[in-house]
């Protein structure tokens, strides 16, 4: 059996729920779950805004905990193994994508907590690919957020080649940015914050900011023309996006990893005569995760966090809504 709490419909609180679970198949394992991150995501999925959920079904797609069964295929883990879950819990396996080490992008692939139940639980059940090992000098309060957050923002400037010297601007310094930036900063490169408030400055110079633009009093960027390799916009807000691809040296790349509500639009004409893009990213592969995981514990990148015990989760769940969480929620199991 295993206990959690579910959303029996939409907008709903979440209540206590129980389940039995099946069999485990070949390449699946369970996991005791420690500690499981609230995403917005989470958010949404339980208030059915993508019309994909069906209840009732338990929420949660940032775990960490520890493989208590495996299938009888599963040779990579082993009882007792610390590990990570995030929004994926499985893919096809042969697909284009997933052959190419892309399984994030699988058109099959199973999310952790839609059409499934996910990590607001005592354990959880995955595929063992994407069960990820948590290294030891990584504490796992921190690894759950990691799992998702921290590889949407870490997944783009790794595959656009940050490294020592390159110029990476990261609009939003919330639940996604102050991880970005201090991946950015880590891996070497010269940082520089956008913020609409002045008042984010202090603490995006500590996450690693070399620079800080308040976009509400430099809209137009004009004094930061062809000056980024590469622009991570996190947020979920409508910006001058001609503006800022203009702030792009050659080749340089704006990438979103959070959705506007409005299209994004900018003249064709300043992509091509720099070779500039516009491009977008999305969680990541378990081999990228394994790598942000190591790198995390390598060099010291963690979220900001508070904590909270599973039976406080609605409680929780409205601080996540109510934007009042510095910078990740953490439930205890």
């Amino acid at each position: 059996m295993i206990n959690g709490f579910a959303a029996y419909k939409a907008k709903d609180e979440l209540k206590p729920f129980s389940y039995e679970n099946s069999s485990l198949k070949a390449d699946e394992v369970k996991i005791k779950v420690t500690h499981c991150g609230i995403c917005h995501s989470d958010l949404h999925l339980i208030d059915n805004d993508w019309m994909m959920s069906s209840y009732p079904f338990i929420p949660g797609h940032e775990v960490a905990g520890t493989v208590v069964e495996k299938g009888s295929g599963v040779n990579d883990l082993a009882i007792g193994d610390r590990v990570g879950l995030g929004w994926q819990a499985g893919s096809c396996h042969s697909c284009e994508d997933c052959n190419s080490g892309d399984e994030n992008l699988c058109s099959g692939s199973h999310a952790t907590c839609v059409g499934r139940n996910g990590g607001y639980a005592d354990f959880v059940i995955s595929q063992a690919a994407f069960a990820i090992k948590i290294p030891d000098a990584l504490e796992s309060e921190y690894a759950g957020p990691l799992m998702c957050g921290g590889v949407t923002v870490f997944s783009p400037l790794r595959r656009f080649g940050v490294k020592k010297g390159s110029k990476v601007a990261v609009i939003g310094i919330g639940g996604l940015g102050h991880m970005a930036l201090q991946f950015a900063n880590k891996m070497g490169a010269e940082v520089t914050a956008i913020s609409t408030s002045d008042s984010k400055r202090a603490e995006a110079e500590s996450f690693g900011a070399h620079h800080f633009i308040n976009s509400r009093e430099d809209a137009s960027f004009a004094n930061h023309m062809n000056k980024f390799d590469l622009i991570l916009t996190t947020v979920f807000a409508d910006m001058d996006w001609q503006a800022l691809v203009n702030t792009l040296r050659s080749n340089g790349k704006l990438c979103f990893i959070g959705a506007p509500p409005q299209p994004a639009v900018v003249n064709a004409f300043s992509l091509l005569m720099k070779q500039r893009s516009v491009t977008g990213s999305v969680i990541g592969s378990p081999a990228m995760i394994k790598d942000m995981l190591e790198f995390s514990a390598t060099h010291g990148v963690r979220p900001v966090i508070e904590k909270m015990p599973l039976k406080d989760v609605n409680l929780a769940l409205q601080k996540v809504a109510n934007n009042t969480v510095r910078y990740r929620m953490v439930l205890e199991i």
